[in-house]
């Protein structure tokens, strides 16, 4: 059964992973609640945990039943890191994650998220000193490598391991695909099955169903999965994803009222969480997954996204369920 640290995750977790923007504590919990076992924060720069800036410091609130749940921070200087992780502790998580995978060219540009590929020693540098400034389990989030030709993901496992990691979670692409193509999973159960590591180690990529799920941990024998882009607004996904594992069974899709109170419910946590203009900002991306498979459900979406006010969205969510059946 894989630990981070002493934190017991079941047989085979499934991890939400961390997406800006999206994997807020209203998303998580409602994850949390379709069966995600493990949390993650949205990435958080360290600069800005050092200045309190408000939009880092609320993105690790999180709720008593999110957890086990790890607080993800990124940054281009060891120091900052450093102190970062301090502040983190401080929010009393379960594990600090470092992001070394994020490929966004303005996190890049800077020095943060997958640039570090480009300098495996600073990597190791940073992971090591993150470790010694705090008492939580550190694990890190990374991808395959910088592009096809240093696809250096083995190696930097080990040495990541060997500076006191706890887990390893690897995302199937390197930084130079971004999101696009296929994700390749062989280099991740090459870590997985190098007998020389010792640690947890999670797969990620294009994770989309419970008979996908089912082929890499089969295949490739990994500890557990992130679910990502998958779970964009389908927290659902981890029930088929555990109903599919357990015994072959595919649940049936959320009727129209399931769907209207998650939305809801989301709704309606976020806006005391980050005010009312930022929640109906950011759930427009999430409207075509709660409703995914809807037929002509195209002109109720044009109303949700256009809606100005969280009272507007409600009453199209109260037309939608006396409409759809």
């Amino acid at each position: 059964m894989p630990k981070i640290g002493n934190i017991e995750l079941g047989d085979f977790p499934l991890f939400l992973a961390p997406m800006e923007d999206i994997t807020d504590s209203p998303f998580r919990c409602i994850c949390r609640d379709y069966g995600a076992d493990v949390l993650v924060t949205e990435f958080i720069a360290a600069e800005g945990l050092i200045r309190d800036a408000v939009k880092s410091s609320n993105k690790m609130r999180f709720e008593p039943g999110e957890r086990p749940i790890g607080i993800q921070i990124f940054g281009e200087n060891v120091e900052s890191m450093m102190k970062a992780a301090e502040v983190a502790e401080a929010a009393n998580p379960d594990f600090i994650d470092l992001n070394f995978g994020c490929p966004v060219r303005k996190i890049v540009m800077k020095g943060g998220g997958a640039a570090l590929l480009q300098d495996i020693p600073k990597m190791i540098r940073m992971t090591e000193a993150v470790v010694k400034s705090t008492s939580l389990p550190v694990t890190v989030k990374t991808r395959l490598g910088w592009d096809d030709a240093h696809k250096e993901i083995v190696e930097i496992a080990e040495r990541l391991q060997d500076v006191g990691i706890s887990a390893i979670a690897i995302h199937g692409r390197t930084r130079a695909q971004l999101y696009g193509g296929e994700a390749d999973w062989t280099l991740i159960g090459e870590v997985k099955n190098n007998p020389y590591m010792k640690i947890p180690v999670f797969g990620n990529g294009d994770v989309v169903s419970g008979p996908v799920a089912e082929e890499m941990k089969n295949r490739y024998g990994v500890d557990g999965l992130l679910i990502g882009r998958a779970a964009t607004g389908n927290p659902w996904i981890f029930r088929e994803i555990k109903a599919w594992l357990a015994d072959h069974s595919i649940p049936e899709p959320p009727p129209i009222g399931e769907r209207v109170s998650v939305v809801r419910r989301h709704l309606e946590n976020s806006v005391p969480y980050k005010g009312e203009r930022a929640t109906l900002h950011e759930i427009r991306k999430l409207y075509s997954g709660y409703f995914r498979g809807i037929p002509n459900f195209k002109t109720w979406r044009m109303q949700l996204v256009t809606a100005e006010s969280t009272t507007a969205v409600f009453e199209i969510l109260d037309q939608i369920e006396a409409t759809i059946i």
